[in-house]
């Protein structure tokens, strides 16, 4: 549809009024009680407008560049988009599909040889430690801006394949077809794009079994912050190669401005009431799943990777509580592994779901990065100010976040065999009666140095150019 220039001028100036209403009321989660925020104070009320205006940025990037023609990958969460407790040694991707068609992704990896369980090469570039693609239909976790998406059967994962299954040529590359159905004669890597399922859509009866994938997403995750290095992903539609984009028009611009606004103020309210009614962070109410309220100082039960608890990486094991610190205590969590995953990490959040300082603090720690002690298990200290030993997570200060730890395997283990969390808070000036004997001391220059290999691996990881 072409306007006049009269008529376009006055379609786009609806539009941008209605995006900037729709962004208002996303504005609103931030202090309005009835949206469900959290505590008011004057960081958290800061870090409030500042998880806005992450939704923004990817906001504009999702309405205004979204071509499942011609997909291209972006970042779905960075560290200027942080939210949903993102997984601070991940690169999250997604790109815009249609699930009727035929895509290619194309790749190539450093030493990859840990992906098929052998040691990994040592003080090399090489490969992520992790990587999976995940091909799904609907709409991206929380954009409905309703909690009623979590009811099973909204949103339907159609095919994934992790790097324990991927073939991988001599010189790292590899290739990756997805379509409805695999072709009789491909052996190649394959992810699905159609499933058919035995469940109605909850909100349309009549939608046909058969779901096609609206969009490829995954995670390239990071164990060697060193050494580990970023795979860059092409993706293509078959047959569309060399197909130009349309020209744009006032009446694409409007639509986009709308879904821009939109997008925002769905994300604000969905995760605001998630984090509040099925995950229960400020106390057990109406609708908090059994067993996945957050504990203060403690973990809800181990659970898979569903649709109830907000999605995630269908391969991980999550587990979550809430921290709750005065300045001179901190909290001794004890991880006990059963059966090796193929990854282990945990991660600080605001309770707002943001990944705490990653880069230029230690908000994180993986399976990598962690000392095991003596006698198998991983003790984390969470802490206001530093300890000095190895397994310190700071928690800038904050006296309230979140503690997300996960692991992932390829092939769920049964659940006798999953991992154990607990915590327990101290004074801070008794950590280390509560740590092995042998627990080392870190030193203040030991610490700037872990920080710096930090610092340079997500300038790597998110480089821009």
């Amino acid at each position: 549809m072409t306007m006049d220039a009269n008529e376009a001028q006055d379609a786009l100036r609806d539009a941008w009024d209605d995006m900037i209403a729709t962004l208002q009321s996303a504005r609103d989660a931030i202090d309005n009680p009835e949206l469900m925020p959290p505590p008011a104070n004057d960081r958290s009320l800061a870090e409030g407008y500042r998880y806005l205006m992450g939704f923004v940025h990817s906001a504009v990037e999702r309405a205004f560049h979204n071509d499942p023609v011609r997909p291209q990958f972006r970042n779905a969460l960075s560290p200027i988009t942080r939210a949903t407790i993102d997984n601070a040694d991940a690169i999250y991707f997604y790109a815009p599909i249609d699930g009727n068609k035929t895509y290619l992704i194309r790749g190539k990896a450093g030493d990859s040889r840990h992906w098929r369980g052998e040691a990994a090469v040592n003080r090399e570039r090489k490969a992520p430690h992790y990587l999976i693609f995940e091909a799904s239909s609907g709409g991206l976790a929380g954009d409905s801006g309703t909690l009623q998406e979590l009811q099973p059967g909204t949103k339907t994962q159609t095919g994934m394949l992790d790097c324990s299954q991927i073939a991988v040529n001599a010189d790292g590359s590899f290739e990756i077809l997805l379509a409805p159905q695999r072709p009789a004669d491909y052996e190649g890597n394959f992810i699905a794009t159609m499933k058919v399922v035995n469940k109605p859509h909850p909100g349309k009866p009549d939608m046909p079994p058969e779901r096609y994938a609206s969009y490829i997403s995954g995670r390239q995750l990071f164990g060697d912050w060193e050494c580990e290095e970023a795979i860059h992903l092409e993706i293509t539609q078959s047959g569309a190669e060399g197909c130009p984009a349309p020209a744009f028009s006032a009446a694409d611009a409007a639509r986009q401005l709308r879904q821009c606004g939109d997008i925002v103020r769905g994300q604000m309210h969905f995760w605001n009431a998630f984090w509040t009614i099925p995950m229960g962070t400020h106390g057990e109410r109406p609708g908090t799943l059994p067993g996945m309220a957050f504990k203060r100082n403690g973990f809800n039960n181990i659970n898979a990777a569903s649709g109830a608890t907000g999605g995630g990486m269908s391969t991980n094991l999550y587990a979550g509580g809430v921290f709750e610190l005065e300045p001179d205590e901190a909290l001794i969590v004890e991880n006990r592994i059963k059966q090796q995953p193929h990854y282990i990490g945990f991660q600080l959040g605001n309770l707002w779901g943001e990944s705490l300082e990653y880069a230029s603090r230690v908000g994180s720690l993986n399976g990598q990065q962690v000392q095991v002690d003596a006698d198998g298990v991983i003790r984390l200290v969470v802490a206001h100010r530093d300890p000095g030993v190895p397994n310190w997570l700071d928690t800038s200060g904050l006296r309230e976040g979140f503690l997300t730890p996960r692991w992932a395997y390829s092939e769920r283990p049964e659940e006798d065999q999953w991992p154990s969390i607990t915590a327990k808070k101290v004074r801070f000036d008794e950590v280390r009666e509560h740590l092995p004997a042998a627990t080392p001391v870190v030193t203040e220059a030991q610490r700037r140095e872990q920080v710096a290999i930090r610092q340079r691996h997500v300038q790597r990881r998110f480089r821009q150019f």
